[in-house]
This record gives structure tokens, sequence and C-alpha cells, in this order.
């Protein structure tokens, strides 16, 4: 019988030599049917399952084979092997501490002794990582620990929701997927699966994952907190949208402000409530909270157009033209449509505008200024700074009034002349656009009142009496 099993086991070398582990697992097999007290036997099968990345019936094996000898060096090396490769890097450090018992200088043993004591490591690491909220670090962690570990499923998980929280969702599916293929039931890889839907923004979907998580696993505290948050994250912001709708706008902000603080993890959906609270915001005239929140929101999404249109707006509000150009420069180089063009072009012409004298502000009046109004506001602003009003004054004061004083001559030619004030509202620069801008403010003075208007000696002391 036991030459029979030596001949199978011989069959299976011959196919393990040639990579046919298929084969050899059959014949090894054969050999432990026909002697199964054989310590070898199993190591070879162990060996051979490991290649074929079955660790956790190599492991069997390998323990079946130590049971039968505790001497059987190759057998703990192999048991070892698996643990370390299943992530549990705790036992196999047992198992090549027995090796080196039994042969201190097995270069092997320690080797593999070092692997797992660093495996512990990085899972020690991951672990503070992960309390620091540093996912890019527990990442790191486990990608080294993987490159012993490669069968370790939570390794695997802990990876796939670090890269989730990160936004690397394809990468986070991909791992999750992959477990999900060996392990349809796995409750920790369907819980990922979910997390990145979630995150996605695809909360009913998310809300399946979950509930199936928690089919598999009725204790899982992560999935059933996901599953609870999703719910509320959901039902909120559509409370604000609904509100947002009926023009409860008050109402609208205080629910965006409940839904941001459900999950800070979620970044795609906060973006999404951020941007919604600066629209409600600007409907508040809280326009400085909604440049705020726009900013929250590009922070969370560098991608966000919705959001550079809606701060561009404040800017262009609150007459911060410059800031207006940047951001609709960054949409129009994203999205090249007519409609950006259009109001990059009107950002940079408030720009140039704004650049520009304000005749408006220079005879204190608003922009929607009636004829008359011009004509009242005139009338005082030059006879505030004419400079026979301050004859008595210092040079410094003199020359400053009749700065002023001829500013406001100039204003009043370009506001009272329709021509002229539809081309300077609507931003062409006056000069450059062939009217005549040369202008003698004591002229203009002199055809508004109706008199000697030149600046001299005795001129309109009446009128400043």
């Amino acid at each position: 019988l036991s030459m029979e099993a030596e001949c199978f086991k011989e069959q299976g070398n011959a196919f393990y030599n040639k990579k046919d582990y298929y084969e050899a697992f059959n014949y090894y097999t054969k050999a432990i049917d026909a002697c199964p007290k054989n310590a070898s036997y199993y190591g070879n099968r162990a060996a051979t399952l490991m290649m074929l990345n079955r660790y956790r019936e190599a492991l069997e094996d390998s323990q079946q084979a130590v049971r039968l000898d505790d001497c059987f060096m190759k057998g703990h090396l192999r048991e070892g092997k698996c643990h370390l490769s299943l992530g549990n890097a705790m036992a196999a450090s047992r198992c090549f501490q027995k090796v080196l018992q039994l042969e201190p200088d097995n270069g092997q043993a320690q080797q593999e002794h070092k692997n797992a004591e660093a495996v512990l490591q990085y899972e020690k690491m991951a672990e503070l990582d992960f309390e620091k909220r540093d996912f890019r670090k527990v990442v790191y962690c486990m990608d080294r620990a993987l490159e012993f570990a490669s069968a370790c499923h939570r390794f695997k998980i802990l990876k796939a929701e670090c890269l989730a929280l990160i936004g690397r969702y394809p990468e986070a599916q991909s791992v999750a997927s992959d477990i999900l293929r060996v392990d349809s039931t796995n409750a920790d890889a369907l819980y990922v699966r979910g997390l990145c839907l979630y995150y996605e923004d695809c909360i009913d979907k998310a809300v399946q994952f979950f509930v199936q998580a928690l089919r598999m696993a009725p204790d899982h505290k992560k999935a059933r907190l996901a599953c609870r948050n999703a719910k509320a994250l959901k039902a909120k912001k559509e409370e604000g949208n609904q509100a947002f709708k009926e023009g409860n706008y008050e109402s609208a902000y205080e629910l965006y402000s409940e839904a941001l603080t459900i999950d800070s993890n979620n970044i795609k959906t906060n973006a999404k409530l951020y941007c919604n609270r600066a629209t409600v915001g600007s409907k508040l005239k809280k326009i400085e909270q909604a440049i705020e929140d726009c900013t929250n929101a590009i922070k969370l999404d560098e991608t966000y157009i919705k959001a550079y249109l809606r701060r561009a707006q404040c800017y262009m509000d609150t007459e911060s033209y410059e800031e207006a150009v940047r951001d609709y420069e960054k949409v129009y180089q994203t999205e090249k449509t007519k409609e950006h063009k259009h109001l990059l072009k009107n950002a940079q012409l408030e720009l140039k505008k704004s650049k520009r004298k304000d005749y408006y502000k220079v005879l204190g009046v608003g922009k929607n200024a009636t004829e008359d109004e011009i004509k009242k506001a005139y009338r005082k602003r030059a006879l505030m700074h004419h400079p026979d009003r301050h004859s008595a004054a210092t040079p410094e004061v003199q020359k400053e009034e009749e700065k002023k004083f001829k500013e406001v001559g100039e204003a009043f030619t370009v506001l009272s002349d329709p021509k002229k004030k539809s081309r300077y509202d609507s931003g062409h620069d006056l000069e450059d656009d062939g009217i005549n801008m040369d202008f003698d403010a004591n002229n203009i003075f002199r055809a508004f009142f109706g008199g000697p208007g030149a600046s001299g000696p005795g001129n309109f002391f009446f009128q400043f009496g």
C-alpha cells in the first residue's frame, strides 16, 4: 500500500515540477488516500494548494502534517506561510519560531519571521492612522502588508474602505468586487460596495447593499451606521429641496445646514449641500456666507462647475469682478459653451468698467438715476467744488477742489448726453470710441448756469454768498 502511495507521490512531484498543480494535487490526494498517516504527503499537497492560492485548504494540510510529525520543518514553515498569507501574522510568527527552535540557523524561517513582524507593525500603524483619519496612510500600510499577506480579505477590505473615504471609488469597487467573486456573502465587501455608491450620491442603491450586508452580519456596526446616515441624508436633503421649491428659504437654509452635520465623509453629497445652501443664502442676501459655502463645495469637489458659477454670480453681485472673472475663466476652460463664454465676457466687461472713473459715484447718484436727478446732482457738486468757493484755501486744497470740479464737469458731460451715457454704460472705452472727450469744466458750468462761468475774481460770488 505504501509502495502505491509512494508511486502516487512521485507522479505528483513530476506534475508539480512541470507546474501542473491541478494534476499534482490529484496525485498527492491519491497518495494521502492510500497512506493517510504520512506527514510529507500532506506537506506536498499543502505546497500545491499554496501555488493555487488556496491558502485555507493549504493551512489545514500543513497543520495535519505537523500533527503527524512535530519535527517536520517544511510543515511548520508552510503553516506559517499560510497564516501569513491569510493575514494571521501572530500565528505565523509562532510557526516560524518553532522552526527556529528546531533549527536556529534556518535562513528562510528567519526571513519569514521578519516578514510576519513587519505585517504586525503595518497593522498597528494602520489602526492608529485610521483613528487619525489619515486614510491615505492606511492604504499605504495595507499595500505593504498585502505584499506578504496577499490572501488577507481583512486587509483588502480596510484598504477598499479607505480608498472609498478618499474618493478613489473605482479602485475601492474593484477590490470589493474581487472579494465578492470568491465570497459572495462577505458582509464587509458588501458594505464597501454600498459605501462607494453612497459616496457617489447613489443613495438608494447604497442602502440595498447595506441591508444585504446586515442580512449576512446583523451586528455589522459600520453597515448599520452607514445605512442610517444614508437614509437621514437623503430625507433631509429632499426636505431642503422641497422647502426651497416652495420659496421657504429660511427653512431650506436650516434643513441644508442640518444635513451637513450628518456625515462629514460624504464628500460628493456635502458639496451639493453646500452649493444648495449657497443658492438659498444668496436669495436671503447672505452673500458672504454664500461665497464661503461655494468655496467649501469647491474644496470638496474641484470639478463642481455649479459651485464655481454660483460663486462667480455672488462675486458679480458684490462687484468683486476680478474674482468673478477668475471663476468664469475656470468654468469656460472646463466647459467651453456659448453661455459660459457670454458670462466670462460680461464679467470681463464689468471688470474693465470698474477700473474706469465711476461717473455715477463722482456725481453721487445711482446707476438708474433720471436726467433730472443727474442735473440736480451736478448743480450741487459743481457749486460745492467751484474754485471761487475755495479761493481763500491753501494751494493744496485749491488744487484738489479744482480736480474734483473738473471731474464733476466730465461726469455731467457724459451722463447728460444719452448717446455718451449709453456707450459709457455698455463699457465702451469712450475715448477710443471716437467721441470728443475734451471738456472745459468752466464752459460746462457756464452753459449749465447760464452766465460767465470762467473762474476768476468776482465770478459767481453771488452763488456762494
